[in-house]
């Protein structure tokens, strides 16, 4: 039976308005949920202090200062690669076999779990390029991991660029790179910066790449080529070991309110950003 079209969007809009209630109820669920556990943890001691006893009393400092640190090297490591690449691939070079390989290769890149992530870093930066269990070494894998995010996120943020805007550059007897830099890049910026965005998140939140290369020192690094502990292994660590349950849960609120005020601000600067452009 066919069913009427204006009864077929009733439906759907109920059905896809009950899946995106679902979605935000799980997201709001799990947030309070991890809040719930973490806050009362949470003071300024556990924030300024080193871990004490394995991390069963003292603070979280050094995973703090870890996150931020291997988080900075990888986005600043990956940001300009990631772009060059969604600029070579979009201004460059025409539609064609190149173009389908180096996409087919950037989202099989995406697609492959952490853990081999880590095992290649592992391999060749700790071991073969004698690393050691580093930032560096960190870094440059958790790069590896986001940057197919970057390059197609910035891809699509450039081809939204109208291709009017090129040509009125041109007539104005601006450059290519001249139209890229003043034209294309600044009205692409928010979508690049969601990519970037993305990133950032699947940076902080990573355990197993980070494990492998970057060590779980609980020292303050000195160096580039010093271990640091992140957040999320610190987490990790405490909860499969039983070492402390709450402090455990104190880790992963500081994690969570940490990625939303990350989320929040860059939100709020592409709103900035965008509004001025109008």
């Amino acid at each position: 039976m066919r069913l009427n079209p204006k009864t077929s969007q009733k439906i759907m809009r109920i059905v896809l308005g009950i899946a995106t209630g679902l979605t935000i109820f799980i997201l709001l669920f799990i947030i309070v949920f991890m809040l719930s556990k973490g806050i009362p943890v949470l003071n300024w001691e556990f924030l300024s202090n080193f871990p004490a006893k394995m991390g069963k009393a003292g603070g979280i400092l050094p995973t703090i200062i870890g996150t931020f640190v291997l988080t900075l090297v990888a986005i600043v490591i990956a940001t300009p690669l990631g772009v060059g690449a969604a600029v070579y691939l979009t201004e460059y070079i025409r539609e064609g076999k190149i173009t389908k390989i180096i996409r087919f290769g950037a989202e099989s890149l995406a697609g492959i779990p952490s853990i081999i992530f880590g095992l290649f870093g592992f391999i060749l930066f700790v071991v073969t390029l004698k690393m050691g269990w580093s930032i560096l070494s960190g870094g440059l894998t958790l790069a590896f991991m986001i940057l197919p995010t970057i390059i197609r996120t910035s891809e699509e943020a450039i081809k939204t660029v109208p291709y009017s805007y090129r040509e009125v550059s041109f007539s104005l007897g601006a450059t290519k790179w001249e139209t890229i830099k003043k034209v294309v890049l600044p009205n692409a910026l928010p979508g690049i910066v969601t990519g970037i965005i993305l990133g950032i998140g699947r940076s902080v939140g990573e355990t197993a790449a980070v494990i492998f290369t970057a060590g779980s020192s609980l020292r303050l690094p000195s160096s580039l080529f010093d271990s640091v502990r992140t957040m999320s292994v610190h987490f990790y660590i405490l909860s499969r070991e039983g070492i402390s349950m709450k402090n455990a849960c104190g880790t992963a609120a500081v994690l969570v309110i940490f990625i939303l005020a990350m989320n929040l601000t860059a939100y709020w600067i592409m709103h900035k950003f965008t509004k001025r452009n109008l």
